[in-house]
């Protein structure tokens, strides 16, 4: 920390300050951490994309503080929209849906649709209440790479690429849930799951009726093939599968299918450990699919997908 003396904070009020100020602010979620911005500064949100490496227009999800607050940036009009916001928000929910007209072409990629959720750790609630507007706030880590769960995997991941004279990271201690929001397409008909996440298929299935799973081009987040990605390679086994044969020296064993709360909450930490470890090859056990395990086998799907020779050095 010495080299890149980030501002180290738990008082949300000195969050707001930074963001009111157009500075950054990586925030604890029940997900994973973010790094926000207030939507209302562009050249906050501008240095969102830099500071991540980011490709230009994939767009952000925005973050309020409760369902109030989300009509002013989005239509939520719909029974089904209605539902899913007082069910599960605040929670790992994300709605994508139509966006007002306040919201800017760079959060959204030009595109007319915005996600967006009510997140539900007390700090980064407090924080936006007192705030009263919507920050946008991707996962607070180099784009592709493996996701943040604690505010020190933020200072490893961006710290160099921060301000110290303008940005703050907000400590709320490790991350409840440990996998990313749930994302529904509700401007189709059916809703479509874009992304399995912290709130199981199972529980949106039993609120509107069953969800298809989207196959189609990427409109929101952790859409992409690729995603989620640690330095090492890793292969998947399906439970029962044997272990490949080789140096066990250089595998790290990945298998926490008996618990999937305590394998999502760990999942990311699992991957930042087997990286810093030197291994030559992560072995991770598929978790069944159903509840979280869904949302384990998407992300684990997507950190081992495109490790052709050269890959593990990407910077995504």
């Amino acid at each position: 920390m010495s080299e890149h003396p980030i501002e180290l904070s738990s008082d949300p009020s000195r969050a707001v300050e930074v963001l009111r100020n157009g500075g950054l602010v990586a925030i604890p979620t029940e997900t994973v951490y973010g790094l926000a911005g207030d939507v209302e500064h562009p050249e906050a949100i501008e240095r969102i994309f830099t500071t991540k490496n980011r490709p230009p227009g994939h767009p952000l999800i925005i973050h309020v503080s409760d369902l109030s607050v989300a009509e002013q940036w989005a239509d939520l009009s719909s029974p089904i929209a209605q539902e899913l916001a007082h069910a599960c928000w605040p929670g790992p929910l994300t709605l994508l849906a139509p966006r007002s007209s306040r919201v800017p072409d760079i959060v959204t990629g030009g595109r007319p649709t915005v996600g967006i959720r009510v997140p539900a750790h007390s700090l980064t609630q407090a924080l936006l209440e007192e705030h009263g507007g919507a920050i946008a706030a991707p996962s607070a880590n180099r784009f592709g790479r493996i996701s943040p769960t604690t505010a020190q995997h933020v200072i490893d991941d961006i710290a160099h690429f921060l301000r110290p004279e303008d940005d703050l990271i907000l400590d709320g201690g490790p991350c409840g849930v440990g996998v990313e929001s749930t994302i529904i397409d509700i401007t189709t008909t059916p809703p479509q799951l874009l992304r399995p996440g912290g709130i199981p298929t199972e529980d949106i299935n039993r609120l509107i009726g069953d969800v298809n799973a989207s196959s189609g081009p990427s409109r929101a987040a952790g859409m992409m093939a690729s995603h989620y990605a640690p330095l090492t390679k890793i292969m998947l086994i399906e439970q029962g599968d044997p272990l490949p044969d080789g140096d066990f020296d250089g595998i790290c064993l990945i298998d926490r299918t008996n618990d999937l709360a305590d394998a999502a909450h760990n999942l990311y930490a699992d991957l930042r450990t087997a990286d810093a470890s030197g291994v030559k090859l992560i072995v991770a056990v598929m978790p069944p699919a159903v509840g979280l395990g869904h949302a384990l086998r998407d992300r684990l799907t997507k950190a081992a997908a495109d490790q052709h020779p050269g890959s593990a050095n990407r910077d995504g």
